[in-house]
């Protein structure tokens, strides 16, 4: 039996791998700085969508952000019993819930304004090096 058969399956041959570790190390780079904020990094990334699209339903952050219902809607809850948001069923479509930033959900805006730099900064790779990859991610995104 010939070792080529297994070749893709050795772990060096696996674009999965580096992908998956290094998202987990990148993550891990936020997390000493959203904890004092009793926030996660999922929750951050919530955050950022909504500072953008106050209103959201719970489906299209869901889209915009690749997670479903059953991981959205327990941190939604979480959220809006911390006072950062609130959660608004449609009068006419109950099914519906639209997500809104209270004051305090807009002010922490302000306080991890420094946080992508701060990231950034753990991250040696040149803008032009960012750029490439962030195309490229996106479009292995688009294809699956």
């Amino acid at each position: 039996m010939s070792d080529n058969k297994y070749e893709a399956l050795k772990l060096e041959n696996q674009l999965c791998f580096p992908l998956y570790a290094c998202a987990r190390k990148v993550v891990s780079q936020y997390t000493p700085l959203l904890k004092p904020l009793g926030i996660t990094y999922t929750q951050y990334i919530v955050f950022m969508v909504l500072w953008e699209n106050d209103g959201l339903t719970v489906g299209e952050l869901g889209n915009k952000l690749s997670l479903d219902n059953g991981t959205l809607t327990p941190m939604l809850k979480k959220l809006e019993q911390a006072g950062f948001v609130t959660r608004l069923r449609d009068k006419d479509d109950e099914r519906k819930v639209t997500i809104h930033l209270t004051e305090e959900g807009w002010a922490l805006r302000d306080k991890v304004s420094s946080v992508p730099e701060q990231v950034g900064a753990c991250i040696q790779i040149s803008p032009e090096e960012a750029r490439v990859l962030y195309g490229l991610l996106y479009k292995i995104i688009g294809t699956l």
